[in-house]
């Protein structure tokens, strides 16, 4: 009988890649990466959020969203402003012409708070926003478009055309936002200085339960019977409607837990980079979350992980190396990616790695064995037959 967590994860494979994973975030990266490098594996993780939410809703639920950007934004902004604040006491801005605000709304000639603003100041407020505000956007927007059947390359289009303008909003709002500068100078958080190596290593090992945490989540969804009706939508929309199923709520529903993602993932990238600009908005960004989610597989929970993983890594060694034709490799691997492993690092597994796996668990050395030594037969109490040949007659 299968544990819970085997069924969890969906098979015993599904449970293994799952621990291999945990493993290599929490043990393996760890012990083998310096301080500055861990730092940058977290960051690239904050991504790993918005990758798996793709996989639910554009993966299993066929809803191709090329603006998760946005909610990756929100939640970065929501927990920028927390932060902004408490580096904006009045001890600390007793230069600016109005103390107690952030420096960027005193260079714009701003003298109070911003209404919206003053929520920020709670801790608890902020957690809740962070998931609360992308979530209700996401639910806003599927509301306005799934239930009138906009679907499709109609609302890969939509989306995309909110980021472009959530991205000009926020630059244009400079004394509301911080511009295009974003919302920067972020030290503390509740008084504990995040800009640390000890800092960081907390908000990388925090990232990567969380990260988990979402997987099992997202798995726990495709296990259920919600899982299947999303697998069945996205092959067969009609005929799941015509079956008394109410569609539309189904995709806001997996649109709205994709951005709940990636707002958590938003945040932590605040955390560990001690920034948020709109640049991790606009359509540029929003796309390359999608090839995340295409080079690992947009049907593996695990792969997306993985895939998040590879290309930013890739980026910053091309970017390293080659800074004026890395953005040429990027596209060079996600064209080669579609043409040649369309299911991702996840289908190049299924299609080889197992076979290998397979090939190399049914080999083992044959052990010379020693000859066995013959044994004289035990004498029979039963005569031994006669020959006709040579019976004598009496």
């Amino acid at each position: 009988m299968k544990s819970f967590f085997d069924k969890l994860a969906g098979s015993k494979q599904g449970a293994i890649g799952f621990l291999i994973l945990a493993a290599l975030i929490l043990v393996v990266f760890p012990l083998t990466l310096d301080a500055f490098r861990l730092n940058m594996v977290g960051k690239y993780l904050t991504y790993a959020f918005v990758a798996v939410g793709l996989v639910l809703c554009w993966g299993y639920g066929g809803i191709l969203s090329l603006g998760q950007g946005i909610f990756f934004g929100l939640g970065g902004y929501c927990m920028a402003m927390f932060l902004k604040l408490e580096a904006s006491d009045p001890e600390s801005t007793r230069i600016q012409s109005t103390p107690g605000i952030p420096d960027f709304m005193d260079w714009n000639q701003l003298t109070e708070l911003p209404l919206f603003w003053e929520p920020f100041h709670s801790f608890g407020f902020t957690l809740l926003a962070v998931v609360a505000v992308p979530v209700l956007l996401a639910f806003i927007v599927g509301l306005a478009m799934f239930k009138r059947r906009v679907g499709d390359v109609y609302f890969s289009i939509v989306t995309q055309a909110i980021a472009a303008i959530l991205t000009i909003l926020i630059i244009g709002q400079q004394g509301l936002t911080g511009g295009v500068n974003g919302i920067t100078d972020l030290r503390t958080l509740m008084g504990w200085d995040i800009r640390s190596h000890e800092a960081k290593t907390v908000l990388y090992f925090v990232g990567a339960f969380l990260l988990l945490a979402c997987i099992l989540i997202g798995r726990f969804i495709l296990a259920s019977k919600l899982g299947r009706l999303l697998m069945a939508m996205r092959d067969k929309e009609e005929r799941v409607r015509f079956s008394g199923y109410d569609v539309a709520s189904f995709k806001i529903f997996v649109f709205c837990v994709a951005a709940a993602f990636s707002g958590i993932g938003g945040a932590l990238f605040t955390l560990q980079v001690g920034f948020m600009s709109p640049s991790f908005v606009g359509i540029v960004p929003s796309i390359e979350m999608v090839i995340f989610a295409a080079v690992g597989g947009r049907m593996s929970l695990l792969g997306a992980v993985y895939g998040a993983l590879l290309v930013n890594y890739g980026k910053t060694v091309f970017s390293e190396s080659f800074p004026e034709l890395w953005l040429y490799f990027m596209g060079g691997l996600f064209i080669a990616v579609v043409m040649y492993f369309p299911n991702g690092l996840a289908g190049l597994y299924q299609s080889h790695g197992r076979k290998w796996l397979a090939r190399l668990g049914r080999w083992r050395p044959k052990a010379r064995r020693a000859e066995p030594v013959a044994a004289r037969p035990a004498p029979s109490s039963t005569p031994e037959p006669t020959s006709p040949a040579l019976e004598t007659t009496p």
